[in-house]
């Protein structure tokens, strides 16, 4: 197990040593005697060293007075082995499997909230944009390459931004329009695809100038299954949030970034200014 699943575990049954102790059970075994378990499972529970199951924390909640926190408990204990997904565990064979992953989990969803500081989201990146980040992952983590593979199931993505009823919020930070990715002549191409995308009627892109008042800082990039599930990317591993509580900071944090954001024609030009560095940049290279 992760570390940060066990301390995850471990915090879990802090909780529950707390709605013990709340409910006047001054000891496991009193509980233990309660539930017709025996001693050593409440201690093993409540220091972290077993997994409880749904049934456990449905039994050990109704017992000890605390129904109203069920659903976060029973998040949690579903996820609490996915709550951190090493990179290396999840790329050893290649990233072709983890997009994969993406297209089950696309297809579930109806509504998505994007966060993407500083870099092109992967649903609209083009196949040079995305082949050179894919190239940038197995180099970092020292696996398999399988670019090609692994860039046709991201673009395979794309196909829910024109099927279903799918309604897509992505926020960039005009950092991610700059951010470069394989040259000048790739990120002039993702950068006009930024421009088509503005019209399509599922997505609403905005982007966050550098410049924009914020109400909370930048923060980490995530993505926002509904209401139930985040994804939080970082260089180590893959985060998966659950907890509704947590859930619902999310979902604030990306309603306070979307309140700097711009659209429409100031979306527009700001892309358009990216381009136009690029367009230097490649003009002065060619001296």
């Amino acid at each position: 197990m992760s570390t940060q699943a066990q301390e995850s575990r471990e915090a879990l049954g802090a909780r529950l040593r707390g709605f013990r102790k709340d409910a006047g059970f001054t000891s496991g075994r009193a509980l233990a005697r309660a539930l017709s378990w025996q001693e050593s499972k409440v201690s093993r529970i409540e220091n972290g060293r077993q997994n409880a199951s749904e049934d456990d924390i449905r039994v050990w909640c109704r017992t000890t007075g605390h129904e109203a926190d069920l659903a976060d408990l029973v998040a949690t204990v579903r996820h609490i082995d996915e709550m951190w997904m090493e990179w290396r565990r999840q790329i050893q064979e290649g990233a072709e499997n983890r997009q994969k992953k993406s297209l089950t989990l696309y297809q579930k969803t109806k509504v998505l909230r994007i966060w993407e500081p500083s870099t092109i989201w992967g649903t609209i990146q083009t196949a040079g944009y995305a082949e050179n980040i894919f190239e940038q992952v197995s180099n970092f983590h020292e696996t398999p390459a399988d670019t090609e593979a692994a860039v046709a199931k991201r673009l395979e993505r794309q196909r829910y931004l024109y099927e279903g009823k799918r309604i897509f919020n992505v926020l960039l930070g005009e950092q991610a329009l700059y951010s470069n990715h394989g040259g000048s002549e790739v990120m002039r191409a993702q950068l006009d695809r930024l421009l088509a995308v503005l019209a399509l009627p599922r997505l609403s892109l905005g982007i966050v100038p550098r410049a924009a008042p914020l109400a909370l800082w930048i923060g980490h990039g995530f993505a926002m299954f509904d209401d139930r599930l985040v994804m939080v990317e970082t260089y180590s591993a893959e985060i998966s949030v659950t907890q509704p509580r947590e859930i619902e900071l999310y979902h604030k944090a990306f309603e306070l970034h979307r309140q700097a954001a711009v659209y429409g024609q100031p979306a527009r030009d700001l892309i358009l200014t990216a381009i136009g560095y690029f367009d230097r940049i490649e003009r002065d290279s060619r001296g």
